[in-house]
């Protein structure tokens, strides 16, 4: 069986070593802070919102670097000093939801705020899966309540009992739906996985229950767990709703969705095109990273392999396993490359097993129905359909897609606003919108214009928004 290198049994930690590790675990408020910011900020001016993306982009610079981190923990480490971050953690995100509400008060849904919540807010809603995800491994009832509450803030409290019950037993296996098999794209299994997950989360409920063709209305179902999360997160939303307006309830959706994705987008590449051989959960089940960005930003995610043996171990004391399939990076540009560069990761992860000898090539097996690499990755399903049409989109000049998406956003914006009490008329929303839109279109050209002379990323991304900076500041 595979093993890790042990943890190092050192003598007890000084208070400044303890330390020194828990501020490098500090990168883990990156997100939610970023997140809060913008609330505390907001409504904002249609120029500014973007420059909230710059810590999301740091952390993707970060992620993206060669910057590993692959010591062991200290056995000695304390745990209250990594507790009291996972509860800040939590404390952050009721914090985000609550202030999101109060910001939607005085901002339209067609604006652009409301675009960047997408990203913004739900990206740290969906750093804030990491925190329940932690808690709802620990033996402490109060601290799974915790973690059910912060899923239920993102309308996902059923990963509470399909990930503990379902994903962790039957991982690497065709009965488990969130397993990603191989060769398969996110898209495709974003489409299978979330009703998958809820009917096998529905079921294992029923079955705790005592009746696993239990009906809705039977009096037992009053201790259902689902139903509970259900309720309790629905009627939050409604809350809002109630109290905050609809905007606020429409900017809680956005963030619950895009949490949610976020999360799928996690499960496919943890687990992608890998195939358990044991009963047994072994570390060559799960795909692994050496990120430091991973490692200390997201709470020691990047040890999946070592959770996976040891479910309830903290995450401060998650070890490195030598044999677990290495993703091509970070958990943050993963993310990115699943969603926008999918036929990239599949190659690349392809390679990577096959080199192991592991899924469909272990035991020197080849995929069925395969001969190469292109055929391993090429498919007559929807999925190669949509994926052929996306590198069509990806084929057209960036100058072209920027000014469809930006025309596109205008006239919803438009069209919207219109229908809302604060909006104005079709003419001057029209006018307003078109200008907004001519922008962010400079500002993109700016980019690909030193992009195509100058060949620097930082530099293209620094003159973005220098024209938007400039722009604000002479119309407002």
């Amino acid at each position: 069986m595979t093993t890790a290198t042990p943890a190092l049994d050192q003598p007890r930690l000084s208070a400044a070593e303890v330390a020194w590790i828990w501020i490098r675990h500090l990168a883990s408020l990156l997100l939610p802070v970023n997140a809060l910011v913008f609330l505390w900020t907001g409504p904002h001016s249609w120029w500014s919102v973007p420059f909230f993306i710059v810590p999301i982009a740091l952390a993707e610079l970060l992620d993206k670097s060669a910057v590993v981190e692959r010591r062991q923990p200290m056995s000695t480490l304390p745990a209250w000093p990594f507790d009291s971050l996972v509860y800040l953690l939590a404390g952050l995100q009721l914090l985000i939801v609550f202030e999101l509400a109060l910001m939607f008060q005085h901002q339209a849904i067609f604006s652009v705020d409301m675009l960047l919540v997408l990203v913004i807010v739900g990206g740290s809603s969906g750093f804030s899966i990491i925190t329940a995800h932690e808690l709802i491994h620990r033996n402490k009832r109060w601290e799974q309540l915790l973690g059910r509450l912060l899923l239920c803030t993102v309308l996902y409290e059923h990963f509470y009992t399909e990930h503990l019950r379902g994903h962790h037993v039957r991982v690497g296996t065709p009965e488990d739906p969130a397993t990603a098999r191989f060769g398969e794209r996110f898209n495709d299994f974003y489409r299978r996985t979330v009703p998958a997950q809820f009917r096998s989360a529905w079921a294992l409920e029923a079955r705790r229950l005592g009746d696993p063709e239990m009906k809705l209305w039977d009096v037992r179902m009053l201790r259902n767990r689902i139903v509970h999360g259900i309720a309790v997160g629905w009627g939050v939303a409604f809350a809002i709703l109630a109290v905050f307006g609809l905007a606020s309830f429409v900017a809680f959706l956005i963030q619950a969705f895009f949490a949610s994705r976020l999360l799928e987008a996690v499960n496919y590449f943890e687990h992608w095109g890998l195939t358990r051989s044991g009963r047994r959960v072994a570390p060559v089940d799960s795909w692994d990273t050496h990120s430091w960005f991973t490692y200390y930003g997201l709470t020691g995610l990047s040890r999946h392999a070592d959770h996976h043996s040891y479910p309830s171990r903290p995450f401060q004391q998650l070890r490195v396993y030598d044999d677990a399939p290495i993703l091509p990076g970070g958990y943050v540009s993963m993310v990115d490359m699943v969603m926008a560069r999918n036929d990239e990761f599949r190659a690349i992860s392809t390679e990577e097993l096959r080199r192991l000898g592991l899924g469909p090539f272990a035991d020197g097996g080849v995929p069925p129905e395969t001969g190469s690499l292109e055929t391993d990755l090429a498919s007559a399903s929807e999925g190669a359909i949509a994926g052929a049409r996306g590198r069509r989109w990806r084929a057209l000049p960036v100058w072209l897609r920027a000014g469809v998406v930006l025309l596109s956003l205008a006239g919803i914006a438009t069209l919207g606003g219109t229908l809302e009490p604060r909006g104005g008329s079709f003419l001057e929303l029209l006018g307003w919108n078109a200008w907004v839109a001519s922008g962010f279109a400079l500002a993109f050209a700016a980019r690909a214009l030193v992009t195509r002379f100058a060949h620097h990323e930082g530099l293209a991304w620094g003159s973005f928004f220098a024209v938007l900076l400039g722009l604000g500041l002479l119309i407002g």
